[in-house]
């Protein structure tokens, strides 16, 4: 089945480009296994569309993910950059309007252990029990990260507002509760309304959304308490909902109780089948170059393209399955346990792609 889809791929800054180009060639494998069709074509973004174009996110880059189905994006961040006047920096000049232009509202990040990592976990073997799996669904046009800023005449004191409107909290609202209609029909919402008046509003009007999924049962939650759950019984959660600062700092938390920041895939949607598709994890400029980043968050982001926005499931859970599989025997550093394979971000992406081929449909 061609489809003949095209991919924007922006590798970005520090390990993008390692992790990136693994993450394609897997895409490219599912793409010849099931005679699909992908294109990918690569532009600049984030300090390297800085150096090579004069602006973060330059006018060609945004030409392309306008003409493409999707984004793939590896991570934006460089030492370099603090040069930089605050709004044209590579965070706020390129990957907050990225999720702005294309009004990605929506933060989906699956926080899943694999078997093979539970030792990788600094959770006891006895909080993680047989495993857990939930989804933070994080707001991610709104917040005090899009919100007014602000400061003195003298430079001594600034601010950045948290402000929600209605239909902002609605219809992330409405996606947490379709998500877990597929899941286990459980939504967490999380705010801190006893103290913040914007938080008052965002549970108001989840629970005016939940009116609509009466079979998905809800719980409201305060993100501190949400924090110490999460390390705590990770396995009572289906459906976190929150804002885009509390989501921010949840789902890296939940990353780590996976076992590596290097392991979790996210997608921002919106309200159609475009998404943006990246890693959790920032660009690590340190370890540029040296073969040592895991690039399986980035490869099972290409998973979750193909599930969100191609809808190809059979392809997802190819790239799904053999990243389970090769994790068994094989590591990169960040996920190293005694008596297994020690590998480079190269050679897993190469491992990864073979098991996707072998894999029987």
């Amino acid at each position: 089945m061609a489809l003949n889809r095209k991919i924007a791929v922006l590798a970005g800054d520090g390990i993008g480009p390692e992790i990136v180009q693994q993450a394609v060639l897997c895409l490219k494998a599912v793409s010849d296994k099931h005679s699909i069709g992908l294109e990918f074509e690569h532009a600049y973004v984030g300090y390297a569309g800085y150096e090579k174009k004069g602006q973060c996110l330059p006018a060609e880059t945004l030409e392309l993910c306008r003409n493409s189905d999707s984004i793939l994006l590896g991570a934006v961040g460089d030492p370099r950059a603090d040069k930089l006047p605050p709004a044209g920096q590579p965070e706020r000049g390129a990957l907050l309007p990225l999720r702005k232009i294309f009004d990605l509202y929506a933060n989906i990040r699956p926080a899943k252990i694999f078997p093979a990592l539970i030792d990788a976990s600094p959770l006891k073997r006895e909080i993680i029990g047989d495993g857990f799996d939930f989804v933070t669904v994080r707001e991610l046009t709104g917040d005090v990260y899009f919100g007014k800023k602000d400061l003195d005449e003298k430079d001594t004191w600034r601010s950045d507002l948290m402000k929600y409107s209605r239909p902002e909290v609605s219809r992330i609202a409405k996606k947490a509760f379709e998500l877990a209609r597929t899941r286990r029909n459980k939504v967490t919402s999380v705010d801190k309304a006893n103290v913040l008046y914007a938080s008052v509003l965002w549970r108001s009007e989840v629970e005016n959304v939940h009116k609509q999924f009466s079979d998905v049962s809800l719980e409201h939650m305060y993100v501190d308490n949400c924090a110490m759950q999460i390390v705590k019984n990770p396995r009572q959660f289906d459906v976190i909902v929150t804002g885009n600062l509390f989501g921010d700092i949840l789902s890296d938390e939940s990353s780590i109780v996976t076992g590596s920041l290097g392991m979790l895939p996210s997608a921002s949607l919106g309200d159609g089948k475009f998404g943006l598709y990246e890693p959790i994890h920032g660009s690590a400029p340190k370890y540029a170059g040296q073969d040592v980043a895991n690039p399986i968050a980035t490869i099972l982001s290409g998973a979750m393209m193909l599930r969100y926005t191609f809808g190809i499931e059979e392809g997802a859970k190819d790239i799904e399955g053999a990243v389970e599989a090769v994790i068994e025997h094989n590591r990169t550093k960040d996920i190293m346990s005694e008596g297994k394979k020690l590998v480079g971000t190269n050679e897993m992406g190469k491992l990864v792609a073979k098991e996707i081929i072998q894999r029987g449909d």
